[in-house]
């Protein structure tokens, strides 16, 4: 650590802090049970494309430090069970704000037709109003809006936005470098050796294959914005000051010559993220005065440009984004159901936070930068071998490694299965797909069940298969592959239905058309169906010999009335139906379960 932080606040902002909690407390009384909140609309590019919005629109993280000068759209969400015809009105007013500032509130440029951005967020509010503060000078700005419905009540929402001017990188650099990789002041070290350190740097002196270009400085600069008047040392502000103007031609000189106050704030940094950090810098490093936020927006403001960046719309449409919300609270769970308490959980320290968080682009990759030599190409959080629940350990699961920390069931069924009594949560935990890719871990009745070799052939595992790319252009883009992690798409009014089969065809040949193409009869009707159709088939079969036996059903109703017999066949039953491929990440031990679960309960006269 280069320098000590201070362990205390500089009396102006100890000051502003007393008053915000005085303003807390006296506007905690206003809340009812009406479920909403004030939040921070995020602004990517394909906001600005999409919906025609006015070149002064900001991009935007959506977090709670902004910039002087600096537009933030606030927006007033509320339960989006009452319908919108009886949000009566929203009234908002500044109730705390620094000395001589003259910021106001005023109508917003963008209008009701933009959606909520997080989808979690869209699930379960809508949007009741929306306004722009662009504060005027650093310091706390404490904004309220009061939404008033017919008929379901008054409810206040606040929010805290800390405005302050942009520092740069060398300033951070003098806490947050040095130490260890586990230490937490050791983040520029890491981002030094990311992309994100020289990508303004290279795109200026002519590296291949780096986009450059005034278009560009939004996402490759710090504070790059031509909309604000007022200063904030942001790169747009500095290169004003200094009379900089982008080269025409881009070499090496281009960034050597370029005056350091400059070099300060390129290149993609900690300000891109967290907000400018003066305020925070001022008040010896207090962490309550910049952000670290795990919301979409962080991400999206940059990595939301339909041309090539879909990462964002496309994770907006998968169920990583609306990950349920039940586990929220428990500690034992939010370790992998929201995106903190997993990042908690992988960095091996106590999980405090047990609110609701998607699981967001933070919570996959590490932003600020690598944290093991085998995950530099994308920022991996951790390819750490993971180590199932009956001792197997992961060696060769490449990138997809870290999707098993979490997609594993979570018990060892050799003792589980004998020592559990029925009940309506017996089982493996919903999503063993690590567990099946590699073989292990189902009730194999004592016997050797054979396994496909996925787990061995496919490199990256669950990533080769499930992220697959597709081309920008590809109308489907959005709705299958990459980070929606489906390979599957039903299509809809205008696009056609679309099966990721390129993975398949690289060892099954190029005439596989379709992800359950077929193999064998392991039903054994006689007729070879596709291999998710024989093992749906092997699981109605089963289905039959369980509880009430001999009733069709695609379910199971356990409860503490089931035999031993039934439940070591149950747990297979909901071990391959849990894993959701139906075959697919391994054949054979899918279906070497179910045909041992099958075979013993006929033999003891499903009993």
């Amino acid at each position: 650590m280069k320098i000590q932080m201070k362990k205390f606040l500089s009396a102006p902002t100890a000051a502003m802090l007393i008053v915000l909690l005085a303003v807390c407390a006296a506007t905690g009384g206003a809340q009812t049970k009406l479920a909403g909140q004030l939040a921070i609309h995020p602004v990517t590019s394909d906001d600005i494309l999409n919906y025609n919005l006015p070149a002064t629109v900001e991009h935007s993280a959506g977090v709670n430090t902004v910039a002087v000068g600096t537009g933030v759209i606030l927006e007033a969400q509320v339960d989006n069970g009452i319908p919108a015809s009886q949000i009566a009105g929203v009234t908002w007013e500044i109730t705390s704000a620094p000395a001589n500032s003259q910021a106001a509130l005023t109508d917003s440029p963008i209008g009701r037709d933009i959606p909520i951005a997080e989808p979690s967020d869209k699930a379960i509010y809508q949007m009741a109003e929306r306004k722009l503060l662009r504060p005027d000078v650093p310091g706390l700005y404490y904004v309220k809006a009061t939404v008033t419905t017919v008929g379901a009540g008054t409810a206040s929402y606040s929010i805290m936005l800390i405005a302050s001017t942009y520092v740069g990188v060398g300033t951070c650099s003098k806490c947050h470098s040095g130490g260890s990789a586990s230490t937490p002041w050791s983040m520029v070290d890491a981002w030094s050796k990311t992309l994100h350190s020289s990508f303004f740097k290279n795109a200026v002196s002519g590296v291949p294959m780096t986009s450059s270009g005034v278009a560009c400085m939004g996402c490759h600069t710090v504070g790059y914005d031509p909309n604000t008047t007022l200063p904030n040392g942001g790169f747009f502000d500095l290169a004003t000051q200094l009379n900089w103007t982008y080269p025409k031609t881009m070499q090496p000189s281009n960034w050597t010559n370029m005056p350091a106050a400059l070099q300060n704030v390129s290149n993609i940094q900690c300000e891109n993220c967290h907000g400018p950090g003066s305020t925070h810098v001022v008040s010896g490093g207090d962490p309550r005065l910049i952000s670290a936020s795990y919301g979409r927006g962080v991400c999206s403001q940059c990595h939301a440009e339909i041309t090539h960046h879909f990462e964002p719309m496309q994770w907006d449409r998968s169920l990583h984004a609306v990950t349920t919300r039940d586990p929220a609270g428990n500690v034992g769970c939010v370790g992998c159901h929201t995106g903190t308490g997993f990042v908690d959980r992988m960095n091996g320290v106590a999980i405090t936070n047990t609110a609701y968080s998607a699981i967001s682009c933070q919570s996959c990759h590490e932003p600020h930068g690598e944290t093991t030599p085998s995950a530099t190409s994308h920022q991996i959080r951790t390819l750490a071998p993971v180590t199932l629940q009956d001792g197997t350990t992961v060696t060769n699961g490449g990138l997809g490694t870290l999707c098993m920390n979490c997609h594993q069931s979570r018990v060892n069924a050799a003792n589980y299965v004998p020592n559990t009594p029925g009940s309506a949560h017996y089982g493996p935990h919903h999503g063993p797909q690590a567990d099946m890719l590699q073989g292990t871990n189902g009730f194999t009745y004592g016997k050797a069940i054979p396994s496909s070799a996925h787990a061995d052939v496919v490199g990256d595992t669950c990533v080769t298969c499930h992220m697959q790319s597709l081309a920008s252009n590809d109308p489907t883009a959005g709705y299958v592959g990459g980070h929606t992690f489906r390979l599957t798409f039903a299509g809809n009014n205008t696009l056609a239905p679309k099966e990721m089969v390129g993975a398949c065809q690289t060892c099954h040949g190029p005439d596989i058309t379709a992800i359950n193409f077929p193999l064998m009869d392991y039903d054994g009707d006689g007729v070879i169906d596709g291999v998710q159709t024989e093992v749906q088939h092997l699981l109605d079969k089963l289905a039959l010999q369980l509880p009430p036996v001999g009733q069709a059903k695609s379910s199971l109703s356990i409860d503490s009335s089931w035999t031993q017999p039934q439940l070591e066949a149950a747990y297979n039953y909901l071990f391959v139906q849990n894993d959701k491929s139906l075959g697919v990440h391994n054949t054979a031990y899918t279906v070497g379960l179910l045909k041992a679960s099958i075979a013993d309960l006929q033999a003891r006269g499903n009993k």
